[in-house]
């Protein structure tokens, strides 16, 4: 009984727009039996993508509401569902695997976990980036957009951290895991940013600590000080965090320089490099040091050359050029694509895309 209720856990799991594959030696499975004991994955394949109160569980459900909303409050804790306290009223959604059950393991990573999400990665991630919407959109360094290419709200850092209201310090989940497959990335450690409209929402979290909107720009500096490419969910309205990437941590960047997938399948981005060959000194700051998903190569006479296809707009390499050779380009109106509005609109998408009716999660 208990390995069907894992296999239903898969099943919906994949169901839903972000996937969850099977693989052939059903690590995925294992996965989840380390998360889940059998009543909560069956408690989770009866939730929604909607937030629901337990009293709202109860009754569309039929479960009893006796110890229900405790029950959810333990799987929130154990990083297995999204759940938000409202002042006293609690309601709790599924998540999806990604971004989702698995950021939350943040402060339960073992290197029994680290391990076997290393062997899922290869399964999850060809299934994960060959649809789209991507999950991820650039937000490239502002101070390399000229006046000329103004980028949209969206495009820029400062609309989430002005727009927000509460700000979460977390160590990054991809570096802690790397660090437990001893593997350890030499950049700062603390680097992800969530983000929440309403004060003191964070204010009991088990994985990292508020900070001021002062300090939120701080770290984004210091980000960039230390070559860390600035990512946020690909939507117009309602993102909640920044990832501050490197290439040797991160599952999405990972997923081009090492399962070889296109750039722009993985990242929506409106912007590239170009490098002015008669302005370059070829010291190679920006393809040794700089550039994380390899997109900018020494070519046979010692220059170097942006590969536009690979290059995912972050800034990164113009903000450390010496002599100003690199500058920040607008894609083709044809190669820009706008993102969807909210998160609803993005499972909408991304369910066409895989060809998935997710309908009866919504």
């Amino acid at each position: 009984m208990s390995e069907d209720v894992y296999r239903k856990l898969a099943k919906v799991l994949d169901t839903l727009p972000n996937g969850f594959p099977t693989t052939e030696n059903g690590v995925e499975i294992k996965l989840l039996k380390k998360i889940f004991a059998p009543d909560q994955a069956d408690l989770f394949c009866d939730l929604r993508l909607k937030f629901e109160t337990a009293e709202q569980v109860a009754e569309r459900t039929g479960r009893p509401l006796e110890g229900l909303e405790e029950k959810l409050i333990g799987m929130k804790e154990r990083g297995q569902i999204f759940g938000v306290d409202l002042g006293g009223t609690r309601i709790f959604k599924m998540a999806p695997w990604a971004i989702g059950i698995y950021e939350f393991q943040l402060p339960h990573l073992d290197k029994e976990f680290v391990e076997m999400n290393e062997q899922f990665y290869k399964a999850f991630g060809e299934q994960f980036f060959s649809s789209a919407p991507q999950l991820m959109q650039t937000l490239p360094i502002e101070e390399e957009i000229s006046v000329e290419q103004e980028a949209l709200p969206y495009e820029k850092v400062s609309t989430l951290i002005d727009g927000g209201q509460a700000f979460l310090l977390n160590p990054c989940i991809c570096k802690k895991e790397q660090e437990l497959l001893d593997d350890p990335c030499d950049r700062p450690l603390d680097v992800c940013l969530s983000i929440a409209p309403t004060p003191d929402v964070f204010k009991n979290s088990p994985t990292g600590r508020m900070i001021t909107k002062e300090e939120a720009y701080k770290v984004l500096d210091e980000c960039e000080e230390n070559g860390l490419v600035h990512l946020t969910g690909n939507m117009q309205q309602g993102r909640f965090f920044i990832c501050n990437c490197c290439g040797c941590c991160c599952g999405v960047l990972r997923s081009i320089t090492e399962l070889g997938a296109p750039a722009s399948k993985v990242i929506n981005s409106h912007y590239h490099a170009k490098i002015d060959p008669d302005a370059c000194s070829l010291c190679g700051i920006c393809a040794d040091e700089r550039c994380q998903v390899e997109a900018i190569a020494e070519l046979e006479d010692g220059s170097y050359e942006v590969a536009s296809e690979k290059c995912i707009g972050c800034g990164l390499c113009v903000s450390t050029c010496l002599t100003d050779a690199i500058t920040m380009a607008r894609r083709p109106e044809d190669e820009i694509v706008t993102p969807p509005l909210d998160e609803t609109e993005w499972f909408k998408e991304r369910g066409r895309e895989r060809g998935v009716d997710f309908s009866q999660y919504e």
